[in-house]
């Protein structure tokens, strides 16, 4: 550790985008209160990311599929999982989607105050993934009323009540596997179902192997969603003359505008890795067996490589981590963005405007997690 590295590196309570900011320039690796390496810059948390034998992935006690694995293990169950991820797999769902996201607009009220997190990201998260996962409709208040415990513990940072609520997370997934499994042949098709079939080393996945697949799927991405309407929202509504240029712009174009505000304001904080020898990045010495975490939001906002931090899609488009890189990438990018644009379009299609609430405050989420708490938005 450098002599001049400051002494309060507790991220705890602050937005996340503005410390990292005022730590990055002077302090590209930092040591957090729990001893976790931290990277900051974009170069750094490339080089770590692409590095997966000094950087194993490795690094949590619960079974994680695919994204705690490594090698020819990781390959193995990524191919499973990327079969019900693929442009022919996900095709069908498009309409499916667009026909969520335009009802959830139809029926949002017009001229009052909505909660662009709450009332519109996690009911078309839940809506969108209970309907790809052939799940029961009448599992939407149970898992909008989880996505709001997982939330508040993961602000608490109390690991015991994080973990209470991941089980509770994995009993529902098991409520929908297990008679899937009794069915056998009778159970219905779906991508829930397709999956209890795949085989892995000549055997069918366990029920561990399963929950894990799904806890990964829908309990990350229900919040994930959910925070990336909120931080779209709140640029649009900051930015009101969008509205009518994202009318006009096609596909690849909406994606781009999408990417682009999530690299400046990503909800995707970071992922973890552990050295497997020790290894020296930035101007650190960091021993073997140690925890680093890779840092997404502070890399996507790194100005030795984002000139100035201004909005570009096109020319940053090639740099952006909001997805990661290496072979670790998120599997469900091509899930996320359909999501993100069906949503965004029936939006901009749907309503005149987006408005920031008058008279009522923005609350940002504070580390360990990213985007908006609270977005009061008014809809006309």
């Amino acid at each position: 550790m450098t002599d001049h590295m400051p002494e309060d590196l507790s991220a705890v309570g602050r937005d996340l985008r503005a410390y990292t900011d005022e730590l990055r320039p002077q302090h590209p690796v930092v040591k957090n209160e729990s001893g976790e390496w931290v990277l900051l810059r974009h170069a750094d948390v490339v080089a770590a990311a692409l590095d997966h034998e000094r950087f194993s992935s490795n690094v949590s006690h619960y079974l994680q599929v695919p994204n705690g694995l490594d090698g020819d293990e990781h390959t193995h169950y990524r191919e499973i999982i990327e079969r019900h991820l693929s442009p022919d797999a996900l095709e069908p769902f498009i309409p499916v989607f667009t026909r969520i996201a335009t009802d959830l607009v139809a029926q949002l009220p017009r001229g009052k105050v909505l909660d662009a997190v709450s009332d519109i990201g996690a009911v078309f998260a839940v809506r969108a993934q209970c309907e790809w996962l052939g799940w029961p409709a009448e599992l939407e208040p149970r898992l909008l009323a989880w996505m709001a415990r997982n939330h508040s513990a993961t602000r608490s940072g109390d690991r015991a009540r994080m973990a209470n609520v991941a089980e509770q997370f994995d009993e529902i997934i098991r409520s929908v596997v297990q008679p899937r499994r009794a069915l056998a042949g009778n159970a219905p098709d779906d991508v829930t179902t397709r999956l209890c079939k795949e085989e892995i080393y000549g055997r069918l996945l366990t029920d561990a192997e399963l929950v894990s697949i799904l806890r990964n799927w829908t309990g990350g991405d229900l919040n994930s969603i959910a925070l990336c309407i909120g931080v779209i929202l709140a640029h649009i509504a900051e930015n009101p003359r969008l509205i009518e240029q994202l009318r006009e712009s096609g596909d690849c174009e909406v994606d781009a505008f999408i990417d682009e505000v999530l690299r400046l304001d990503d909800p995707f904080v970071s992922n973890r890795r552990i050295t497997t020898c020790p290894v020296r990045i930035g101007d650190q010495d960091i021993p073997s067996g140690a925890m680093v975490k890779l840092n997404w939001t502070s890399a996507n906002r790194d100005e030795a490589v984002f000139e100035k931090n201004k909005f570009d899609a096109k020319e940053n488009a090639a740099k952006n981590l909001v997805y990661g890189i290496g072979k670790h990438v998120c599997p469900g990018r091509l899930l996320a963005t359909l999501e993100l644009r069906i949503a965004l379009q029936a939006l901009i299609v749907g309503v005149q405007a987006v408005e920031l609430a008058p008279d009522q405050q923005a609350e940002r989420e504070v580390a360990p997690v990213g985007g908006f708490h609270k977005l009061p938005i008014v809809l006309t």
